[in-house]
């Protein structure tokens, strides 16, 4: 396992996300316009996320943001690490453990855990595992995307 790098403001190139390699996010808060603006673009009215009053009686206080618009900030902050490197977003799998919140702040830690060059030159394939963390401590929200990303070179791996 290396030391976990910040996420860099240009993308990295599969060759060198190795097994191990771990990259730390910037930190976000999360508002109550993001969570207005999500529900309303996405279509997600569900009580849950716009009736505050309802939301009083129940077992989760406060005001819960859909699991979606985590994953959509996740990503948002992971960006920058495939920025101009990232090919195609190919498979993911998300498993949801804690509820956020308007007024939590999220970042997402990151390891490689898979990569491997394809036939084709110039492009691999990278498989993360993403941690999204609160102002606590608290994971979350965890989710394994698979991407296809440029290489740093156009040699031909079989």
């Amino acid at each position: 396992m290396t030391t976990p790098h910040i996420v860099p403001n240009t993308g990295l190139f599969c060759d060198a996300l190795v097994p191990g390699t771990r990259l730390h996010s910037r930190a976000r808060t999360i508002t109550e316009t993001d969570l207005v603006s999500f529900v309303n673009l996405s279509w997600l009215n569900e009580e849950l996320f716009t009736n505050v009053h309802d939301r009083a009686e129940t077992a989760i206080a406060g005001r819960v943001v859909p699991a979606a618009l985590v994953y959509a900030i996740a990503e948002g902050l992971m960006t920058p690490s495939f920025q101009g490197t990232g090919l195609a977003f190919l498979n993911a799998q998300l498993d949801v453990k804690k509820p956020v919140r308007v007024g939590d702040t999220v970042h997402v830690e990151c390891e490689v855990i898979e990569q491997r060059m394809t036939s084709k030159p110039g492009r691999g394939i990278v498989r993360t595992h993403n941690a999204v963390v609160n102002q606590h401590g608290e994971t979350v929200l965890v989710y394994t995307p698979l991407r296809m990303m440029r290489a740093s070179t156009t040699e031909v791996h079989a």
